[in-house]
């Protein structure tokens, strides 16, 4: 049997959607008031025209397909790496990182839409390495993973290049991917951003001289560390193999996952700016850069602080109008929300987020076909990343990593990429009882 029609559910997923749009616009045009009243911004009319095309766009996804791409998944990651090369060569650079790809002011932010092409990648790969051991199958796993991160990385562009790790755990949780081997790749992650910050968290948020901190600052002690821990983690795994001792398999991991971070470490250093880095740190106590790094922060709590139950009211934003907030519209637009809205605001934008969320479960949940499974997973963690992580950055309580609140803030690339999401789970959802094999 083959289900064709919308269902009342996609029908309310599309209504939440929209609603969250349209509270996007509002406020993209309130961040373009300035303190006279007087709007010397119009971006607005530009998030209408990509939002009506987004509709479009997501209506074609919806009635398309989505197994389609199942066939033609490894020229899709082809194409992305292919797309991020091109974009790290020959790619316009804005605010620091090589990241947009197009001629005069048209562009497109090409790790945006990659994540959407990873994702139709990935399924494909987990469906088709169900019967692979699973640490070949998690390794392979990895391998795809940090390409396009890397060429993400060496942009640079931290913020997109992280939304990547939540659509990999995500569709590697729901793929059966060992937990121990998503443990070990979380942990060396960390280690490797804890890495990164530390020197700068020394000099910046610390103040002092903390001599342990020698092994990441001092370039022969690291090379040190960083060699014997690779041959500890040989030796180990070669006993693993004579003694047959799962003992050896811990040490093994535990050294090869310092190996890892601090070669990562390294790899960090070259291509990340050290503003990028603050940005990392600067959330722990914005009052150490007030001016600087800790600017953004500071406005930002100022402006949800001072928006109180029910708001200051539409257009009546002091923080934003007295263009305190920078990148109002895209990165701080909950912000606006926030102190024209107030709490009861951010309620309504949580219940639509929580709504759309828990709408992307029911589909996992009822889907029969792997494929959509799997993809359904990735933009769940996608989705629910960039949530998380843009709010906790406007309320302090996390690092600005420049990520956008997806439906809400002003970019096409970015509202594109949502809309091809929501699309794609519209369509596994109408046809999640076609039990029809992929040709």
């Amino acid at each position: 049997m083959q289900t064709r029609s919308f269902s009342i559910f996609d029908v309310f997923l599309i209504l939440c959607v929209i609603f969250l749009i349209t509270i996007g616009i509002f406020f993209i045009y309130s961040a373009g008031v300035n303190s006279s009243g007087l709007l010397v911004k119009k971006e607005y009319i530009k998030q209408i025209v990509w939002a009506s095309t987004g509709i479009l766009v997501m209506l074609f996804f919806a009635v398309f397909d989505y197994r389609f791409f199942y066939n033609h998944a490894r020229k899709i990651y082809a194409i992305m790496i292919g797309l991020l090369i091109i974009t790290l060569v020959f790619g316009k650079k804005v605010k620091g990182a090589r990241s947009w790809l197009g001629i005069g002011g048209l562009g497109i932010q090409s790790a945006e839409f990659c994540k959407i092409l990873f994702i139709l990648f990935f399924a494909y790969f987990l469906d088709r390495t169900s019967g692979l051991p699973p640490r070949k199958r998690f390794l392979q796993s990895v391998g795809f993973l940090l390409i396009p991160m890397g060429l993400i990385l060496m942009q640079p562009d931290l913020g997109s290049a992280s939304v990547y790790i939540p659509i990999f755990l995500s569709m590697g949780f729901i793929a059966n991917i060992s937990l121990l081997y998503l443990l070990v790749f979380m942990s060396a992650g960390s280690l490797t951003v804890i890495f990164t910050v530390l020197p700068i968290w020394e000099t910046e948020i610390f103040q002092g001289t903390l001599p342990i901190l020698q092994v990441l600052t001092n370039t022969n002690l690291r090379l040190l560390i960083t060699v014997s821990s690779a041959v500890i983690m040989i030796i180990a795994l070669l006993a693993r193999i004579f003694f047959r001792n799962r003992y050896y398999t811990w040490i093994s991991t535990i050294f090869g996952i310092i190996v890892f971070s601090l070669v990562a470490f390294v790899a960090m250093e070259k291509v990340l700016k050290p503003y990028q880095v603050s940005r990392l740190i600067v959330f722990m106590d914005p009052s150490v850069d007030p001016r600087g790094a800790g600017w953004n922060i500071i406005q930002s709590k100022i402006a949800i602080g001072s928006g109180n139950l029910f708001g200051q009211g539409f257009l009546r934003g002091s923080q934003s109008h007295l263009q305190f907030l920078p990148e109002q519209s895209t990165d701080f637009i909950f912000s606006i929300l926030s102190e024209e809205l107030g709490f009861a605001g951010c309620c309504l934008v949580f219940a639509l987020y929580f709504l759309i969320l828990m709408r992307i479960l029911y589909i996992i949940r009822s889907t029969t076909n792997n494929y959509g499974y799997y993809i359904s997973a990735g933009i769940l963690g996608m989705l629910f990343f960039h949530f998380i992580v843009n709010v906790g950055m406007v309320m302090g309580i996390m690092p600005i990593t420049g990520i956008p609140l997806l439906f809400l803030s002003y970019g096409g690339s970015s509202l594109w990429t949502a809309m091809i999401c929501i699309g794609l789970l519209i369509s596994i959802s109408t046809r999640r009882l076609d039990f029809q094999e992929l040709i």
